[in-house]
């Protein structure tokens, strides 16, 4: 297995802020979130629901509605098809002709609920033919050709059919298939995954993580993988970042962190995770506490209030980042104490 090192970067945030200004207060929805998404790898993000995993990935395809949101620090750099020098997203038009050539092109999103995403007053032929009309200058034949054969390739039943046929009158795990034809219609570099298998039963989600996974293969495309199910970042993700309160708290190698959880906020996630098929009997620990709001202003580390190893340093000074081992990183004055 080759190192994830060695993999090219095509996706940097860096310092990345995007807040909502609300009547009763500023929502600091995403504060400072590093992250790095390599080619041909999946980074998953998770953390509990509101910690700012969609915004993070909204910020990134520019959705974010303005007023009131607003990306007010940082930066989003993509290094497009066959360019080695990177361009800066958050200096772009949400609305310009460049950002639109880049969604969908270079990066497209399979969003949480298909039913919502997909337009119900267009067959879902016509919505993937839109797409690559837009990006690639086909006629409208070619354009549903490449439709059905990407419904093909996601293994839709009858795909001839479902080209003329609506959103609702497809399944949940259909709609989901249709939506990631749609997504990777254009062969984009980067994939953003939210939720994609939330709504659906367990036996549609394992078919559409290993329809993902031989879809990535296929179209040597990088995946950022949104969940709060630590089951399917185990199966897909190379990389795991963990976000609480809109930070970003541990950062490793998917195996690294699951055999040596660092912050006791990922310690906790995963000892409230049940474990099925193990001998003896695993005692599930909830996490004590409610997650904070966002519009509190906590002068140290968001998860003070609810962590079981906090010391004093950690209601008065946001924790560093630190890398403890090689390629973890972790935010905690557990491991920042050191005066070296």
């Amino acid at each position: 297995m080759t190192n994830i090192q060695d993999s090219p970067v095509i996706l940097k945030i860096e310092d990345l802020k995007t807040y909502f200004f609300l009547e009763k207060g500023t929502v600091r929805a995403v504060d400072g979130v590093n992250l790095q998404l390599r080619r041909k790898r999946t980074l998953g993000l998770v953390g509990e629901s509101g910690c700012g995993k969609s915004i993070t990935a909204m910020s990134v395809m520019r959705l974010i509605q303005s007023p009131p949101g607003k990306i007010v620090a940082g930066h989003i750099y993509l290094r497009k098809k066959g360019r080695e020098e990177y361009i800066d997203l958050t200096h772009l038009n949400p609305r310009g002709a460049e950002m639109r050539s880049i969604r969908g092109a270079e990066i497209a999103m399979v969003f949480q609920e298909p039913m919502t995403s997909l337009n119900p007053l267009y067959t879902i032929g016509e919505q993937i033919a839109e797409s690559v009309r837009l990006h690639q200058h086909v006629n409208r034949k070619e354009a549903l050709e490449r439709a059905l054969e990407m419904l093909l390739k996601v293994q839709i039943a009858d795909p001839r059919q479902r080209l003329g046929e609506f959103p609702h009158q497809l399944s949940g795990g259909m709609r989901q298939r249709a939506m990631i034809a749609l997504a990777l219609s254009c062969n984009p570099s980067i994939l953003i995954a939210d939720e994609p298998t939330t709504a659906l039963d367990v036996t549609v989600q394992a078919q559409i993580l290993d329809l993902m996974r031989e879809l990535q293969r296929d179209f040597d495309s990088s995946i950022l993988m949104i969940t709060h199910n630590l089951g399917v970042v185990s199966q897909m993700a190379d990389e795991v970042g963990v976000m609480y309160l809109g930070r970003l708290v541990e950062h490793a190698p998917v195996r690294e962190l699951f055999h040596h959880p660092l912050h006791p906020y990922t310690v906790g996630l995963l000892n409230s995770v049940p474990v099925l098929g193990r001998k003896g009997k695993k005692v599930l620990v909830p996490i004590e506490g409610m997650v904070p709001s966002p519009i509190e202003e906590i002068p140290g580390c968001p998860f003070a209030p609810r962590c079981p190893k906090v010391l004093p340093v950690c209601t008065q000074q946001s924790p560093l980042w630190r890398e403890v081992a090689p390629q973890h990183f972790v935010a905690c004055w557990l491991f920042g104490l050191s005066t070296d």
